[in-house]
């Protein structure tokens, strides 16, 4: 079994390190774009040819599905890449965990990168999934490049600017950007308040992991005695995780398990 992932960078290790819990044995290819990243700027169609071509590197492996383990990346390119790529190999795309968060109820806060933000497609999973439960959207400047490069004192700077636009009364946070959930702790710390409950975070991570099996027909085996590969592709080359991956326990997973290959 051979999973892919693709992302402009390391917003992909918490799906990975999702997929490498549910299914050890799995080989994982990563296909990663430092030439081209970040890709949040960029026009949805210069993002979707950028995503296209992360996407067909991964495809030369043969994988038996393809993650996009990034939140804008879907909102532009999921179409375009299933219809590049699909019935052959499933896409599987990530949607902030905007229903979950909704059914839960209380009052919800969605981060997310600015592009993201006020999105019609932000707004339209509120209409579907949160239809009469309070929301707010808080844009979290730099925050993702700062999770990226492993900035500490960025990173600190983005979380508190956004927990600051983050109403007290909030009992769920969504995390509307994959290289959040890298930093999931420290953003719960930043939105707790004393004497008051912990809000419940919520990612994408695993639901994603999981629904990638469900495509393949496959099941968790979390016990699976074997370990699979990894395969790191920089924009289409061979390479090693990045450096700031290692920051993160998600990072440091991977090469415990299975060095790049």
């Amino acid at each position: 079994m051979k999973i892919a992932l693709m992302d402009s960078g390391i917003g992909l290790l918490a799906a990975t390190a999702a997929v490498r819990r549910l299914r050890p044995d799995a080989d994982l290819v990563l296909s990663l774009d430092p030439d081209g990243m970040p890709w949040g700027p960029r026009t949805p169609q210069d993002l979707t040819e950028r995503a296209l071509a992360v996407a067909e590197a991964a495809a030369a492996h043969r994988p038996d599905a393809l993650i996009v383990g990034c939140n804008t990346a879907t909102v532009h390119a999921l179409p375009a890449l299933r219809a590049r790529l699909e019935p052959a190999i499933p896409v599987i795309g990530t949607v902030p965990a905007i229903k979950p968060a909704a059914a839960a109820g209380g009052r919800v806060a969605i981060w997310a990168t600015p592009a993201t933000t006020g999105s019609d497609y932000q707004r339209g999973l509120i209409r579907e999934f949160a239809d009469g439960v309070p929301v707010t959207e808080v844009p979290c400047w730099g925050l993702a490049e700062a999770v990226e490069h492993a900035d500490e004192n960025a990173i600190d700077a983005a979380i508190a600017a956004a927990a600051a636009l983050t109403p007290d009364e909030v009992t769920t946070v969504v995390m509307g950007c994959t290289h959040y959930e890298l930093v999931e702790d420290r953003i719960r710390a930043a939105v707790s308040k004393p004497g008051a409950p912990e809000p419940t975070l919520r990612g994408s991570a695993e639901a994603v992991a999981a629904q990638a099996l469900r495509r393949m027909g496959e099941q968790p085996a979390p016990d699976a005695p074997a370990v699979g590969t990894l395969t790191v592709l920089l924009s289409g080359r061979e390479g090693m995780l990045p450096q700031a991956a290692l920051a993160y326990r998600e990072g440091r997973l991977l090469p415990e398990v299975s060095p790049a290959m």
